[in-house]
């Protein structure tokens, strides 16, 4: 039966225009950090559109990708990669760090 009405509003959505935009639809854009570094420092990324950052860990140990201003944080190990999806973010330069690192600083300018 919940299919049957998740099946009902997407027609309805549709129906309006309204569209659902999946994972493959929006940008990646790729970080590496790698012991007290992050790569690229300025991180270019789209304003006003739903966008998903992919961060590495290319290094030898752990780091956290960590912006007060954004209010997003996200521990890796080594080796290890994820992401983290932005909804939206209003044009304007952001500072970054890696917590773990405190010299390792970088700027998110959505433009």
């Amino acid at each position: 039966m919940q299919h049957v009405r998740s099946l009902a509003l997407a027609c309805a959505f549709m129906a309006a225009g309204i569209g659902f935009a999946s994972a493959n639809d929006m940008p990646v854009i790729k970080v590496e950090m790698k012991d007290g570094m992050i790569i690229p420092e300025i991180i270019e990324v789209p304003a006003n559109t739903r966008f998903k950052l992919e961060i590495t860990n290319t290094g030898t140990s752990p780091v956290e990708f960590e912006s007060m201003e954004l209010k997003r944080e996200k521990a890796l190990a080594a080796g290890s990669t994820s992401g983290i999806v932005f909804r939206t973010l209003d044009p304007g330069t952001y500072d970054v760090f890696d917590d773990f690192h405190p010299e390792a600083k970088a700027k998110l300018v959505a433009k």
